[in-house]
C-alpha cells in the first residue's frame, strides 16, 4: 500500500489509538477487526463508519459514551473516508499503530455498511474474519435481494450503490487509419515529412493504425405502474451511465416517450429524480411500448445518437398496445442500431418464460435478454454493456 491507502490506515488505527488513550481496552486485535472490514466495505460514509467503529472496537455498553466523544472529535462531520485496501494483516497495523494518525480525511463518498454491524453493537465482541464475513455476508445478500422486496432504508442504500456502478461504455473499432506510436500500417508520407528534418534520412518511421471510438448508448425506461419496484432503480442506473461518457441518452416511456437525458446531467441525484418525477406526466400509469418506440424512431432515426447505438430497453414487456406495432418498431429498431439489448426484471424469476404478447414480439429483434430485479443483476448489464 502506498500514498493515499497508507493515509487512510493511519487514519483508522489512529482512532483506535486515541480510544485507548481515554482508557478505554482497544488492543490491536480489535483494530485489525475495524480495518479489515473498512477494507472489504470500501467506503464509508459518516454515520456507517461510527456503526462499524462501534461495533468492532467497544463492546460495553458502560463504553459507548466515552466512544461517542471520541468520534465526535476525531471524524468531522459530514466528511467520507474512501479506502482501497488489501486487506491489511495484523503485522503491518501493529507496525502502523506506533506512527502518528495523519490530517484530514481521504475521499468525498459513500457507501453502505451492512446492518449487521448495528445488530452487532450492544452484544459480545465479534473478532477477526468473523466479523469481516458477517459485513461481507450482509451486503451480498443485499446485492441479490429483488427491488420490490427492499425496505425504504434498504432502498436508499442501494440506490447509492447503483448510482456508483462503473458502468462499461460499448466502443467500436474506426475505419480510418490515424497516426500510431506502432501499427500495421507504415505511413510512407508522415515518414518522409519527418525526413527533411534529418537531411531526407528517415530515422524516425511513422505508422498509422486503427483507433476505437465510444459508441453511442441508448437507454428507454419503462416507468409505467407494473414497473414502479424497478423504475427508479433503473433511474438510478441511469444516472450512473451518464456519469460514465457523454455519448448517452436516456428516455422514459409509459404511454408516451419523454427524453430526460438533460435532467441527469447533474451531480445531484436526488434533485436530478425530484425533476424526472415532475416532467414525466404519465409516471406509473399505462404500458404503450410499440408506440413509445414508434415516437423514438420518427424523432430520432436520423441522428447519431441513435444509429450505430447499443439500446438498452429495460421494461417488463407487458404491452397494452397492439403487439404487431411493436414488433413492427423493434424490427426497424434493431436495423438501425448496432445491438438491443432488453431488461427485464421479471426474468429475475427462475419460473419466468417470455409469453406476454409484447415480450413475445419483442423477442426475435432482441440480441441480448437480461434480468433486472436486483443490484446484482445491474452490475451484470453494466459489464454486459462493454462486450
Amino acid at each position: 500500500m502506498a500514498g493515499p491507502e497508507v493515509e487512510a490506515l493511519g487514519r483508522l488505527i489512529g482512532f483506535g489509538r486515541e480510544l485507548r488513550r481515554r482508557g478505554l481496552p482497544v488492543g490491536t486485535g480489535r483494530i485489525v477487526t475495524f480495518c479489515r472490514a473498512a477494507a472489504v466495505l470500501g467506503t464509508l460514509d459518516r454515520t456507517d463508519l461510527y456503526w462499524a467503529a462501534r461495533s468492532s472496537l467497544v463492546s460495553r455498553p458502560e463504553e459507548f459514551g466515552a466512544f461517542d466523544a471520541a468520534f465526535e472529535e476525531w471524524f468531522q462531520r459530514g466528511v467520507a473516508l474512501e479506502l482501497d485496501l488489501s486487506a491489511p494483516g495484523p503485522d503491518a497495523i501493529a507496525r502502523t499503530d506506533a506512527e502518528p494518525p495523519p490530517e484530514g480525511l481521504v475521499g468525498e463518498e459513500e457507501r453502505v455498511v451492512a446492518e449487521a454491524w448495528r445488530a452487532s453493537g450492544g452484544g459480545d465482541e465479534t473478532e477477526g474474519e468473523a466479523a469481516v464475513r458477517l459485513v461481507a455476508s450482509a451486503v451480498e445478500v443485499l446485492r441479490e435481494k429483488s427491488f420490490g422486496e427492499l425496505t425504504e432504508e434498504e432502498r436508499l442504500r442501494v440506490a447509492r450503490l447503483i448510482r456508483r456502478l462503473a458502468v462499461l461504455v460499448p466502443s467500436r473499432r474506426t475505419r480510418r487509419l490515424r497516426p500510431a506510436p506502432a501499427g500495421p500500417r507504415f505511413d510512407v508520407k508522415r515518414t518522409l515529412r519527418r525526413s527533411l528534418r534529418t537531411h531526407g534520412e528517415p530515422f524516425h518511421r511513422s505508422w498509422r493504425a486503427r483507433t476505437s471510438r465510444i459508441r453511442p448508448l441508448v437507454l428507454i425506461l419503462d416507468i409505467s405502474g407494473s414497473m414502479a419496484p424497478y423504475s427508479r432503480a433503473l433511474l438510478q442506473f441511469a444516472f450512473a451511465a451518464m456519469a460514465a461518457g457523454r455519448r448517452v441518452e436516456v428516455f422514459c416511456f409509459g404511454t408516451r416517450l419523454t427524453r430526460v437525458t438533460r435532467t441527469l446531467r447533474t451531480k445531484d441525484p436526488d434533485r436530478a429524480m425530484h425533476e424526472i418525477g415532475r416532467l414525466v406526466a404519465d409516471w406509473e400509469g399505462g404500458t404503450r411500448i410499440g408506440e413509445s418506440l414508434k415516437g423514438l424512431l420518427e424523432g430520432w432515426s436520423q441522428r447519431a445518437a441513435l444509429r450505430g447505438s447499443v439500446t438498452v430497453i429495460c421494461s417488463d414487456g407487458l404491452e397494452r398496445g397492439e403487439p404487431d406495432l411493436l414488433r413492427e418498431q423493434m424490427a426497424k429498431l434493431r436495423r438501425l442500431v448496432h445491438r438491443v439489448v432488453w431488461v427485464n426484471p421479471l426474468k429475475g424469476s427462475p419460473r419466468y418464460e417470455p409469453l406476454a404478447r409484447g415480450m413475445a414480439a419483442a423477442l426475435p429483434s432482441i440480441d441480448v435478454f437480461l434480468p433486472g430485479h436486483n443490484l446484482e443483476s445491474l452490475e451484470d448489464l453494466s459489464r454486459a454493456l462493454g462486450d
